[in-house]
């Protein structure tokens, strides 16, 4: 499919740009043994970052429809899967999140071919940032990550009461951007927040994803950065 002619990017950070799997495990692994919970739960590493995961994933669902705030989700994902393994230590688990958050953050791996496409993007549209994350992680990843370089705007839903894949964030980053839907790209990962969000106000889609799940359709989509080239 030929893309038509857009003048704006927009872009989702985690797992689009930022490599949030591999980051996150490199951060929770090092404050697992930091903090010797293998001892204390009596779990190897493996086995405690797969309970973390589906209980982060499912607070992150509920989080994005409203149903925790911010502070629930900062509080509890730790502390549930602490519980899950019969240690109950809130304390802990709150310092953990919190370490987490700066450690994480302040990692660097980006996904495969980030930069190269980001300089040869730069050079032809103007390029955004739309992300569901929290300010204090996001804008150290930015800078960290020396991206923040590339992008004309950068709304973060933290903090304005409406997040992807709510229409408001859309057209309040529009407004922000000086763009119009009609010549607006949204490029991300996550099929509800950024594809359907984005489809919701008229915007096209580039949906990064390596293995689609039938009946998920968007505008475009490509299995790894490098193939926005090819569309753009």
């Amino acid at each position: 499919m030929q893309a038509k002619s857009y003048k704006h990017l927009f872009f989702d950070l985690d797992r689009t740009l930022w490599d949030f799997n591999r980051n996150s495990a490199e951060a929770i692994e090092e404050l697992f043994y930091k903090h010797k919970l293998d001892q204390k739960l009596s779990v190897e590493f493996p086995d405690f970052f797969k309970v973390y995961s589906f209980i982060n994933d499912e607070l992150w669902a509920q989080y994005r429809k409203g149903e925790v705030v911010k502070d629930e989700l900062r509080q509890q994902r730790y502390l549930l899967s602490f519980q899950h393994f019969g240690y109950d230590d809130a304390p802990l688990a709150l310092q953990f999140n919190d370490e987490y958050v700066s450690t994480s953050s302040s990692k660097t791996h980006l996904l495969p071919h980030a930069i190269e496409v980001l300089e040869y993007l730069k050079q032809k549209y103007n390029l955004h940032i739309i992300t569901n994350g929290f300010v204090e992680a996001q804008n150290v990843k930015l800078d960290n990550c020396d991206i923040r370089k590339y992008f004309t705007t950068i709304i973060i839903s933290d903090g304005m009461g409406f997040r992807k894949p709510d229409k408001r964030i859309f057209h309040h980053a529009m407004k922000e951007a000086g763009a119009k839907s009609a010549n607006s790209l949204m490029i991300g990962d996550d099929y509800g927040p950024d594809v359907i969000g984005a489809k919701a106000v008229g915007m096209d889609q580039v949906y990064l994803c390596a293995k689609p799940v039938s009946g998920q359709i968007a505008t475009f989509t490509i299995a790894n950065l490098k193939e926005l080239l090819d569309i753009l």
